[in-house]
Formats: C-alpha cells, structure tokens, sequence
C-alpha cells in the first residue's frame, strides 16, 4: 500500500509543469487538410470537407476606447462541404497526442447553413463513436456539451445564449481532473461538468449537417503525460534516492532492446545491450562492476512470472560484496516494481 501512495504522491508532483501546443493553418497550403489532422465523420451523409481558406479575422486583442477593430488577412481551417443530412457530424481530430488535462481555446466563425448552423470542438477522442462534443447553434441559439458513447449521444447539457453569424467567437473547454469549464466569449457559458472517469483522448474540430464554419487561433495547454514506465522509476528513486542507475529495457526488435525509462531522462530510446536481450529472453541475470558500483541486469516479471521488461540497476558497493549480495539487493528493488507493474499492458499506459 505505502507503494501505491508513493507512486500517486510523485505522479501529482510530476504533473504540475505544463506545455502548450498551437495549431498555425498559415503553414498549409490553402486548399489542403492541415497535416497531422484526420477527417472522420459521424453519423451518416458523404465525407466531410476540411481545407484552408483566406479569411479576414480581427485582432485578438480589445482595441482602444474608440478605435475600430483591426483586421488581418489569415489562413484559416475550414469546413466547406455542404450536405444537408441531418444527423451528419463532421470532425477534423488532431493525431498527434492524446490529452487527459488540458485548455482547448479556438476562434471559430459560423459562416452559413440552411439545416444547421454549427460549430465546435471534439476532445477526448478515442474513435468516431466515443468521443465528447462542445458545440455552438447559431439557428438554436444555444451552447451545449454532450458525450457520445459508443456510438450513442448521452443528454446534452444546453444553455440558451445567442451566437451571431459571420463573427468570430472564441469557444474554450478546460479539463482538469474530473471538472469541464466551458467559456463562449472569456466568460463562463455552462455550470461546471462532472465527469467521473475521464479518458485520455485526441481533440479537434467539429460542426453539423451542412454548417461552412471557421477556426482559427487554436491553442492547447496541457500538463504533459508521464509514461508509467517513467512514473514507475520515479518512484523507486524517490523511496531509495542512493540508487545510482536505473533504466527499463523493451524489445525493440526481435533481437533488440531499448530503453523505455531512465534516472537520466536523455538514455530514453538508446539500444541495450545482449544482457538486457538475455534477460528478457531467457530469464537471465547478469552482474557487473565499476568504480564504487556494482551493476546487476534481471527481468521484470508479469503476474504469470513471464519477463516483460529488463531492468538496470547501478548501485553502490561496499568493502566486500560479493556477487550473491549485489543480486539479492538488486532482487528486492525489482520485486518492489512488480507490485505494480503486472503485465506488459501496465508499463506502456
């Protein structure tokens, strides 16, 4: 148990820096899907169209008392296409990271539509039919979140408020832990939402039937996501910070491993060596020394005693160890690892 309480105390205190990731369409071509972006539709009706446009947008700043608002010619996302089916959801997701807590800002513009006049964001993506939804009706005059769950919308959560067309409007969803705010124009625009069990997931963008709508400015800020492997390695150095080395080797190939997570952040994705391939392969154990240290190679065992990992451990020698005693102590660390780690699934998470 005080395991478990070590390793959630040290993911929390890892999760506090932050990144932030901007989404710039000007890099596209216009007329082309952004890159790293994938279309999908939910729903039914044809195929989406996501492209790149010219589009006039203001400043993103308020002007001074008295001055008209600046406007600046930008490469803008767009979806064009124009079919009027009703239950038909067009998304453009993001496919190069998943994210659990983040703040998801965009500026977005209704344009037209006879069906629908729509626009809005997907996050916690996992395929077209589980994913949430943050959406603005110009026609409905409302804002509203809802969930769909493999493949069935839950009860939206709606709020009248008015959405003109032909304006850009900034639409922002922030998640942390298991709280949703949602901001329409810098101010708050739904209550607070609880979700319960938050996945990890993708984001994007999403409109309705035949809505044409704008983004542009899309911003994520988010606490970046500690592998388990990592996590698991923290952990171990919090408890015993006189370790002077620990890594975990994965197969890379057949006949090949690398390192999954390290003490030294900089060794992640460099190969092993044939001590790590026997123990992944064969069970083995290897024993080494260096000046002060000893060094012992054995594998991590899932639930049914199969290696899944090789560790590294590097720690420091006393006046007469021997061999036998460098493993057992060696031995007692990787046992401690297998608490938590039962299966190969756990270290990839």
């Amino acid at each position: 148990m005080r395991f478990f309480t070590l390793l959630g105390s040290l993911l929390a205190a890892w999760c506090t820096s932050s990144a932030e990731l901007r989404f710039d369409f000007s890099t596209t071509p216009e007329g082309k899907t952004p890159t790293n972006f994938s279309a999908g539709l939910f729903g039914a009706g044809p195929a989406p169209a996501w492209q790149t446009i010219s589009d006039e947008v203001p400043s993103a700043f308020a002007p001074f008392a008295g001055q008209a608002q600046t406007m600046t010619r930008q490469t803008v996302l767009a979806q064009t296409s124009q079919d009027p089916t009703d239950e038909r959801f067009p998304l453009l997701v993001y496919s190069g990271e998943e994210f659990r807590d983040f703040k998801f800002t965009t500026r977005f513009k209704i344009v037209s539509g006879v069906t629908e006049q729509m626009a809005g964001v997907v996050f916690r993506f996992q395929n077209t039919s589980n994913f949430y939804v943050l959406r603005a009706s110009a026609l409905g005059k409302n804002i509203g979140f809802y969930k769909v769950v493999n493949g069935e919308r839950q009860s939206p959560v709606i709020v009248a408020t008015s959405i003109t067309t032909n304006v850009w409007h900034s639409l922002t969803v922030d998640c942390s832990g298991i709280y949703i705010e949602v901001s329409l124009d810098r101010q708050k625009a739904l209550p607070t939402i609880t979700d319960k069990s938050p996945p990890d997931g993708k984001i994007g963008f999403w409109t309705k039937s035949d809505a044409v709508s704008h983004f542009t400015e899309a911003v994520v800020s988010y606490t970046p996501r500690i592998p388990a492997a990592q996590s698991l390695i923290n952990t171990i150095l919090k408890s015993q910070p006189r370790i002077q080395g620990l890594r975990i080797y994965t197969l890379a190939t057949t006949n090949t491993t690398r390192i999954l997570a390290s003490k030294e952040l900089a060794e992640i994705g460099q190969p092993g060596t044939e001590a790590e391939i026997k123990a992944l392969q064969e069970g083995a154990v290897s024993f080494g020394r260096e000046s002060g240290t000893v060094i012992v190679t054995l594998p991590l065992h899932d639930r049914n005693g199969e290696p899944i990992a090789a560790v590294r451990i590097k720690l420091k020698s006393f006046l007469g160890e021997m061999q036998n005693n460098a493993i057992t102590r060696a031995t007692t660390i990787v046992k401690s690892m297998q608490e938590v780690c039962t299966s190969g699934d756990d270290l990839l998470k």
